[in-house]
């Protein structure tokens, strides 16, 4: 990650905030004022001197690069990458700079952060779980709030791969060892963000960069990627109360009881950099949405032309989906919705358009939709399907789910032709 930085300081491309700031509450809304330039805010005196990198990820531009592409072919690129991430290589270094301190855990020494005030307390939001059990290395977000200097309430979503590890354990009357990886390499937050196989994160990372990635073991045994900071521990069978916390619309996640981590030793850098995630920010989004547009592209992929998938802005990066397609046949545009609600179970809206249609540009979309839909033809309606936990409008967990198709009528192409009017110069 510190790579990355100093890559992008020199050309330019941070924005660095050197004031004095404090870590409730001042440097979240400082990051929601600059987060949409798309670049990463590196603050260099929260609570005192320790550093903070937010917005590390901003931008679809920020992943392109990253990942050697272009912003319109991101989908594609990622969609061609193996889920299990075969051809990907990981390696255990015998050693990491992220050893050069290690001592007792004290969260108090971090610049955690409270973001808002209605916030259940300070949260980890950019810290990589690894956990291993029978072989399996799972990777993966959580957010992690923190309850006194060695314990947090980390969100284990059910059926996840990290919650079926734990359970396991505890079944057996187990701790489930763990790390925890802050202020890794941006394309391993993509990863563990990504749906792929139990146990194939840092294959899969390994396959997006094309280099081998290298791990390090804690004194636990559990390896984890290189990182500015880390911890161990354990997740036993203590619980306590987890939230309320802002989540991915923009709406605050209620209140559960969640599994407690326990930290038992610290490690760092000499002089870390501490990564945060604005919740409902543009980096939240992205590295919790994009990952499912190659899932929906490989998904249509079986039922039509697939050009390119996005999930939109104003549905929160994941709740609504448009799909651009070259239709070959009448009714793929149907089959195309279904797939993607199958792929993405937590959609609650997908749009089909045709490939002269810029899926990125909101009123392009529209435009397809007020000139290609019949509404009594075109729409398709399932009520009462599960929907995502994270909406506010579902009731007992169900949803309305909508489909609609706003392709061309094949045949017809000649009623639907856009005429631009060619711009003169004449008076600029």
């Amino acid at each position: 990650m510190r790579q990355y930085i100093d890559k992008l300081a020199r050309e330019g491309k941070v924005i660095e905030i050197g004031e004095a700031v404090s870590s409730k509450y001042e440097v979240a809304s400082i990051c929601a004022a600059h987060e949409q330039k798309g670049q990463p805010i590196l603050f260099h005196a929260v609570d005192g001197s320790h550093k903070v990198i937010m917005n590390l990820v901003g931008g679809r531009n920020t992943l392109a690069e990253l990942l050697g592409t272009t912003t319109a072919n991101t989908v594609q690129f990622m969609a061609k990458i193996p889920e299990g991430g075969e051809g990907g290589t990981v390696n255990i270094a015998a050693d990491s700079p992220t050893r050069e301190v290690v001592k007792e855990p004290d969260l108090g020494e971090l610049p955690i952060l409270t973001y808002l005030s209605r916030d259940g307390g300070a949260y980890i939001t950019a810290g990589v779980v690894v956990a291993e059990l029978d072989g399996v290395r799972n990777a993966s977000f959580h957010r992690m709030m923190v309850l006194d200097d060695k314990r947090l309430a980390a969100r284990l979503v059910p059926s996840r791969h990290l919650y079926m590890m734990h359970r396991e354990a505890i079944e057996r009357g187990e701790k489930l060892k763990v790390g925890i990886a802050i202020g890794v390499d941006p394309l391993i937050l993509l990863a563990a963000a990504t749906r792929v196989p139990a146990g194939k994160e840092f294959e899969y990372a390994s396959a997006l960069k094309s280099e081998p990635i290298e791990l390090f073991k804690l004194d636990n045994g559990v390896a984890i990627p290189y990182a500015e900071i880390a911890f161990e521990g354990f997740i036993g069978d203590e619980r306590a109360k987890e939230g309320p916390f802002l989540d991915i619309t923009g709406t605050y996640d209620k209140i559960r009881s969640e599994p407690v981590i326990t930290l038992t030793r610290m490690y760092h850098k000499r002089d870390p950099i501490y990564h945060a995630i604005l919740p409902s920010g543009a980096e939240h989004k992205l590295l919790m949405g994009v990952p499912y547009e190659p899932l929906i592209f490989r998904a249509v992929e079986r039922m039509a032309r697939v050009k390119n998938v996005f999930l939109t802005d104003g549905g929160c990066c994941y709740l609504h989906a448009v799909v651009q397609i070259k239709k070959e046949k009448e009714g793929e545009a149907k089959n195309a919705v279904i797939a993607a609600f199958a792929a993405h179970p937590s959609l609650k809206r997908v749009v089909v358009v045709d490939d002269d249609i810029d899926i990125f540009n909101p009123d392009d979309v529209e435009y397809a939709i007020a000139t290609r839909v019949r509404w009594d033809e075109d729409v398709v309606l399932i009520p009462k399907a599960k929907g995502s936990s994270l909406d506010p409008s579902t009731l007992n967990g169900l949803t309305t789910k909508l489909g609609i198709d706003a392709t061309k009528v094949l045949g017809e192409e000649e009623r639907y032709e856009r005429v631009v009017t060619a711009q003169s110069s004449v008076g600029s």
